[in-house]
């Protein structure tokens, strides 16, 4: 098997349907070329998705190794019922899982941890409302954030507060807002990936953003 190239930094983006197909013939006719294009593709974020369930950057690596290493054996069998990228990320999450266990880390994964009815939506009336075509996204800065300097906003210091209070949220709302705002995954593909609802992966959306915002927003501020 080819050895890996370097993780990209970028999100990765999913693959046209066509693109998809060649690639996948390609691996099964055991081309390292496409093994090379697949880890150049999702690398990076298979990394920061298992450093999500294990605990530090050595056992993500080892679980992203693990993942290939069960591409590299059961891309024959792959049905192609859902995406490549969602079939990677199950077989990365069951890596995971098990490393986490075994680590003494154990996380649940959000099909195992749905929303809670008792935690309270806050902020409402800063997101555009479902039926909007940004439904979940905000629809208003506070007033005085745009006379800020955009250093401001992607500052070190921001960014850390930011990354800071995405790893404290709970697991579930952790793994959606990481999938969707980071990496740039879709909603239906967060929804497959992690076996959720519409409405609960919306929910955990904005549960997360939420926070990250009141966080965003005290940081600004100081």
């Amino acid at each position: 098997m080819a050895t890996p190239h370097p993780p990209q930094d970028s999100p990765s983006q999913p693959l046209p349907p066509a693109a998809e197909r060649e690639l996948i013939e390609h691996l099964r006719a055991g081309d390292d070329a496409a093994f090379m294009r697949l880890m150049d593709l999702y690398g990076g974020t298979l990394l920061r998705l298992a450093s999500l369930y294990v605990h530090d950057l050595d056992a993500a690596a080892d679980v992203v190794q693990e993942t290939w290493l069960g591409v590299f054996q059961g891309i024959d069998r792959f049905e192609g019922r859902s995406s490549l990228k969602t079939w990677l990320f199950t077989i990365l999450t069951n890596r995971a899982k098990r490393r986490g266990s075994r680590d003494g880390r154990v996380i649940p994964f959000s099909a195992a941890s749905p929303a809670r009815d008792d935690e309270p939506e806050a902020d409402l009336d800063r997101f555009f409302p479902p039926g909007h075509a940004d439904a979940g996204f905000w629809s208003s800065l506070p007033r005085d954030w745009d006379a800020l300097p955009e250093e401001r906003f992607t500052s070190a210091e921001t960014r850390a507060a930011i990354e800071q209070v995405v790893a404290a949220l709970p697991p579930s709302q952790r793994e959606v807002i990481t999938l969707r705002d980071i990496e740039g995954w879709s909603s239906a593909e967060v929804r497959n990936a992690l076996g959720l609802s519409e409405t609960n992966q919306r929910v955990l959306l904005h549960r997360a953003r939420t926070k990250v915002r009141r966080a965003l927003e005290e940081e600004i501020a100081a």
